[in-house]
């Protein structure tokens, strides 16, 4: 089975962007438009205390008449944070982020952020091992 760090290790884009939650909403939201992501993990000098998402801000900002100017990361961030390890398999990823209905999981390994997947890296990987084992059946039943 295909762990979580192989999947790190596999991703095109290594970059891990974050932000402090005392930053504008409208910087987040220019971050993640100029770098082209869906969301940011939100940090501070304690390490990871949020996550920021374009669901944080359809629902937070645009459908409760806020504006991004004056509102802080703080303010909308998820911050009940679901973390994996390394170790942890693409298969427990997937059913971890389909049971809570996520679509990013912050990596920390000894209390230090090491990555950040999306449901599309995970979904990638499923595939590919997929692909493998196809392979090996039909090499396995032409002999």
């Amino acid at each position: 089975m295909t762990t979580v760090a192989q999947v790190l290790k596999d991703k095109t884009y290594q970059e891990i962007y974050t932000i402090s939650p005392d930053a504008t909403v409208l910087e987040a939201i220019s971050l993640m438009a100029q770098k082209g992501i869906g969301a940011l993990v939100v940090t501070n000098e304690d390490g990871v205390v949020g996550i920021l998402s374009e669901r944080d801000y359809t629902r937070k900002i645009a459908l409760m008449e806020r504006t991004s100017f004056d509102t802080t990361v703080n303010e909308i961030m998820t911050s009940s944070v679901i973390t994996v390890t390394t170790a942890a398999t693409v298969e427990e990823c997937l059913e971890l982020m389909t049971d809570r209905h996520l679509r990013h999981l912050p990596v920390i390994e000894e209390n230090v952020l090491k990555g950040f997947i999306s449901i599309g890296d995970l979904v990638k990987a499923a595939m590919d091992d997929q692909r493998k084992l196809i392979d090996q059946l039909q090499q396995y039943i032409s002999g």
